[in-house]
């Protein structure tokens, strides 16, 4: 018999459903970002700027490099457990 006391009721961001659905939001989201792109008349400053999605993926990509570089800086400038107790 499994000890009842351990087992609690996962929070609303962790059950499996509500992470389906923030997947599915995300996807919605992501695509609604490039409906404009079909109706805006992009002058181009520098040539590869005028393409199709062109500002959707260079957030994306922009928002994946904070993130390594977060992650990177996070390893760097990580202390010790015992760092305070010395």
């Amino acid at each position: 018999m499994k000890d009842r006391e351990y087992e609690r009721e996962l929070d609303f961001l962790e059950r499996p459903s509500t992470i389906r659905w923030l997947w599915i939001l995300l996807y919605i989201v992501c695509g609604l970002t490039l409906v404009p792109e079909l109706f805006l008349d992009r002058h181009a400053y520098f040539g590869f700027d005028g393409f199709f999605g062109f500002y959707a993926l260079m957030g994306f990509i922009a928002c994946a490099v904070l993130i390594l570089i977060a992650k990177f800086g996070g390893k760097f400038l990580k202390r010790t457990e015992q760092y305070y107790d010395r």
